[in-house]
């Protein structure tokens, strides 16, 4: 059975990282990751244009969350409390037990091995915590980076890809 139940917020930590909720405070930093043109290269979005729109978006996940719709984890770096990337998980399927991840890490902090710690410890509270079995996640085919983190933790890629977008990979872990 699914346990789907985001309150209190769940954070979650690494050697190195911690996975806290999103703040409003957080807007000149989602502002800045969501407004990057390499990030949204590979991303089917609008650009972040103002803070607003940051601020907006912050307040669409935060009731996303409270609704249980989704959970959204600001990822900082324990030591300095920096921001360096987002984690998520949505289209939660009790019908399929699955989930969808999706993540985004700001240009300057990539290569790092970050978001590979990141997903490692999500993964972990996928399957131990939330119980679901399988994890779903959609990657530009030309995103080698999320292509190559996937493989890493032996997602599958399926011959199929995306109905709504071509190009798009789908690749699936399954416990």
């Amino acid at each position: 059975m699914v346990n789907r139940n985001f309150t209190p917020f769940p954070i979650l930590t690494t050697g190195r990282l911690t996975l806290r909720q999103l703040l409003i405070d957080d807007k000149q930093d989602i502002f800045a990751l969501r407004s990057d043109t390499e990030i949204n290269k590979y991303l089917d979005r609008e650009p972040s244009k103002t803070i607003d729109d940051a601020i907006n978006f912050i307040k669409r996940v935060n009731d996303n969350i409270k609704n249980n719709n989704s959970i959204y984890w600001v990822i900082s770096l324990t030591s300095t409390k920096t921001f360096v990337g987002t984690i998520c998980l949505f289209d939660f399927s009790n019908e399929k037990n699955s989930c969808e991840i999706g993540y985004e890490l700001m240009t300057k902090f990539q290569g790092q091995g970050i978001m590979k710690e990141a997903t490692e410890v999500l993964i972990d509270y996928v399957f131990q915590t939330l119980k679901f079995k399988k994890i779903l996640a959609f990657t530009h085919y030309e995103n080698l980076n999320s292509t190559n983190l996937l493989l890493k933790f032996n997602f599958v890629k399926s011959l199929e890809t995306d109905k709504e977008n071509p190009n798009l990979n789908i690749f699936t872990l399954t416990q």
